[in-house]
């Protein structure tokens, strides 16, 4: 079901007020006006139905309905945070994943800069961080997901790893996934996620992968290794296939019992 995913949290009473971009799509493309309701998320996902009482001067001013404040203080995740570390990849690879991060319930979107990357730390990104939260916001209010999905400004392997202790003093479980083309290790995503984790990171590199010093440092912060079935993916693909594989494996832990090779043969 589509919402409208609004730009920021109510007032204490309850009021919105919305601009330009977001005024012209409900005003002149979808046609609202003076008493009509509308549904919407507030960014933290809370689902709220929104009474438009004006739309005077450029300026849409609505009311939440019902037992909104409620919601929101009882509101809480089914799973815990999803980040997908992304290697920068070549030209406009990075607005797809951005966009199937977003559809699919990521969290938080980590561009970096690897040592296969084309992209450098040397230019500006502020327009390109711009359009990814703009292709964020598009994505969830197509795909009415729920979870409020950001994304970081594009940063070093060193800046990367600088933020993941940051989380791990953060969260008291958190695990770190580094997908690999070569067999590392011989665990599945259910016996890497089966210590009921709150906080899952996914590193995925860019074409060409991570080099063995990149490895080096991700297993020396407490990554652990993955690797995919037996074909080699594109980075857009191992970024949408590994997160979508977490996702379902975290809604679904109540109904799987992770077992030892011996005790299931």
């Amino acid at each position: 079901m589509k919402h409208f995913v609004l730009p920021a949290l109510p007032n204490p009473d309850g009021i919105i007020r919305l601009y330009e971009g977001d005024y012209h799509y409900l005003v002149r493309v979808r046609r609202l006006k003076s008493g009509d309701c509308f549904d919407a998320l507030l960014p933290d996902g809370v689902q709220v139905k929104i009474r438009i009482l004006s739309t005077i001067n450029g300026i849409l001013i609505g009311e939440c309905q019902g037992s909104w404040s409620l919601a929101l203080s009882q509101a809480s995740s089914a799973i815990p945070p999803i980040a997908l570390f992304q290697g920068l990849p070549k030209g406009s690879k990075m607005d797809l994943i951005v966009r199937q991060a977003a559809e699919g319930g990521v969290s938080v979107i980590v561009p970096f800069v690897s040592r296969y990357s084309t992209a450098s730390l040397n230019k500006p990104h502020n327009e390109k961080l711009k359009r990814w939260e703009r292709i964020i916001r598009e994505a969830r209010q197509q795909s009415g997901s729920v979870t409020e999905t950001s994304i970081r400004p594009p940063c070093s392997l060193d800046g990367l790893l600088e933020y993941w202790e940051s989380v791990k003093k953060e969260y008291l479980r958190p695990s770190g996934l580094i997908l690999h083309q070569e067999p590392l290790a011989r665990k599945s995503f259910h016996e890497y996620l089966g210590n009921n984790p709150d906080f899952v990171a996914l590193a995925v590199g860019p074409e060409g992968g991570f080099s063995q010093d990149e490895i080096s440092e991700f297993l020396t912060a407490g990554f652990k290794p993955l690797l995919m079935g037996n074909t080699i993916l594109r980075t857009e693909t191992a970024a949408l296939y590994g997160t979508a594989a977490i996702k379902i494996i975290l809604l679904e832990r109540e109904t799987w019992t992770p077992c030892l090779k011996e005790s299931c043969s």
